[in-house]
């Protein structure tokens, strides 16, 4: 009988500390969520501002973002976000946020920004498996490669140069590896197709200049 009454008693106590500890895991859940989504979004919007000078637009990127569906254009086999930015409600610039799916070790995630006039504002990798010392030159604190694609368009180069060097195009490959760059190039290109083709549609989802918008 004592026996019996000990393992409930352990049981009991084992049920209660569960209890506790369960409800201390969802306090510090519930209590930590909403600073550490604050600091994703303040960390996205610095990355979006090394593309985007805060002084080119007035209004909120985080807000005035739209989804996008998945498109081969942009690399996406989902859903993805699409940053607006206007100044005075006149439209900037978006920054959409493409894949390179064809990396040397696996998928490359970008964010492109092309002005209104389908010049780019800027590329920044900001996620991929790349060889290090290789083919992270991709990154921005790695090199300045990728700064080569400020200012060019559909136009600048021709179609046929947007290629790296050895495939007769006019970007820089790196020393011993070349699939990184020649599939950011591709990606970046692809991407400037994509805003040419949708580029009407996506500016007029927020015909008020940021002041309608759809959640993410």
């Amino acid at each position: 009988m004592n026996i019996h009454k000990q393992v409930l008693t352990t049981a009991s106590l084992l049920m209660i500390f569960a209890v506790i500890g369960a409800a201390v895991v969802g306090f510090t859940y519930e209590s930590t969520y909403e600073r550490i989504k604050r600091n994703e979004q303040l960390v996205l919007l610095r990355k979006l501002n090394t593309i985007l000078s805060p002084s080119e637009y007035d209004n909120s990127l985080l807000d005035d973002q739209i989804v996008l569906p998945e498109d081969t254009l942009l690399g996406t086999i989902e859903p993805s976000n699409a940053y607006l930015a206007y100044k005075n409600g006149s439209p900037v610039a978006i920054v959409l946020s493409p894949v390179a799916p064809n990396g040397y070790s696996g998928p490359i995630h970008m964010l492109v920004g092309i002005y209104h006039d389908g010049s780019v504002a800027g590329v920044r990798v900001v996620k991929h498996r790349e060889t290090p010392g290789l083919g992270d030159a991709v990154e921005s604190q790695r090199s300045d490669w990728i700064l080569a694609f400020d200012d060019k368009s559909l136009d600048n180069p021709t179609s046929k140069s947007w290629k790296v060097k050895r495939d007769g195009g006019v970007f820089d490959q790196f020393t011993g590896a070349t699939i990184t760059p020649r599939a950011v190039v591709k990606a970046v290109h692809s991407a400037l197709i994509y805003f040419q083709t949708h580029q009407k549609e996506l500016f007029n989802v927020n015909q008020n200049g940021g002041g309608t918008t759809q959640d993410s």
